[in-house]
């Protein structure tokens, strides 16, 4: 049985990622400053920006599942944001890589764009936005994502350690949805993020193929749904919103999403499966 370690397992995107690495028969070890509201698995209460506590955490660990992070930008001063989110991601890929761990995932994110928390109503170059996309954040938690991005790059240069770096959209678990009547015909509200979602689920299910595929050394993968979060056609959204972008690398014909997923979908043979219109009477 392959052994886990996931950070960050009692927040949101937590309770998913355990739930898909034990259905899958791995051993697993949930390292958090809180215990979940529910205890899928062991955890074990980690300070992950000492370097010392991570590496008690990861001994004996094949992977490891970096979910834990300042999830926003703004919600603490800047440099608090900065150093948590950057030291805490540096701690785990160096104890990794130096215990001789093979394999790690850790989390990006859409915000790395920089449009997500822009003041300065920053729009995409191009859409749909893939990973080749400008990095442009004004904010230190996007810059944190970029830094660990290139921690991630570092780490793999020296240790040979894979590397995933998921550029994810807007998380949603399964109860959420239940806010989506709310929003599906104002675009106005989700403007920052593309509209863009991932189910918890499917992102768990990302984060396990990440784990399980070979060769794909260090790189950056958005990981989105298949469409937007909302009942108006992209194409509309664009229009009404970003006139100006003229760039369309794809015919945008119906629903598709302005966070391009295709290259997650080729490297590790992954489909989102959950669409909101399931769990949402329209």
């Amino acid at each position: 049985m392959k052994k886990v370690v996931i950070t960050g397992g009692s927040g949101l995107l937590g309770s998913a990622v355990i739930t898909e690495f034990l259905e899958h028969e791995y051993e697993v070890v949930n390292a958090d400053l809180k215990h979940p509201k529910e205890a899928l698995c062991r955890t074990v209460i980690t300070d992950l920006t000492n370097l010392g506590e991570v590496y008690g955490v990861l001994a004996g660990a094949d992977a490891v599942v970096h979910l834990a992070a300042i999830p926003v930008a703004y919600s603490h001063p800047n440099e608090v944001t900065f150093q948590n989110n950057v030291m805490s991601t540096y701690n785990i890929l160096e104890a990794a890589g130096n215990l001789g761990i093979k394999k790690a995932v850790i989390s990006s994110s859409e915000s790395s764009y920089g449009i997500c928390f822009s003041r300065q109503n920053l729009g995409p170059q191009y859409v749909p936005i893939d990973e080749e996309h400008p990095q442009l954040p004004e904010e230190s938690y996007g810059l944190s994502k970029i830094v660990n991005e290139e921690t991630a790059h570092m780490i793999h240069r020296r240790t040979g350690m894979q590397v995933v770096s998921f550029r994810l959209g807007n998380v949603i678990s399964p109860e959420m949805y239940q806010n989506f009547p709310g929003f599906i015909h104002d675009p106005e509200q989700r403007i920052p993020i593309l509209w863009s979602y991932i189910d918890t689920r499917d992102a768990a299910t990302a984060y396990r193929l990440a784990v399980e595929t070979d060769g794909l050394g260090s790189v950056a993968l958005n990981i989105g749904a298949d469409e937007t979060s909302m009942d108006i056609e992209s194409k509309q959204l664009m229009e009404k919103c970003f006139p100006d972008v003229k760039d369309f690398r794809k015919e945008l014909s119906g629903f598709e999403p302005l966070l391009n997923n295709e290259k997650a979908k080729k490297l590790l043979n992954w489909k989102p499966t959950h669409k909101w219109r399931d769990y949402v009477n329209l």
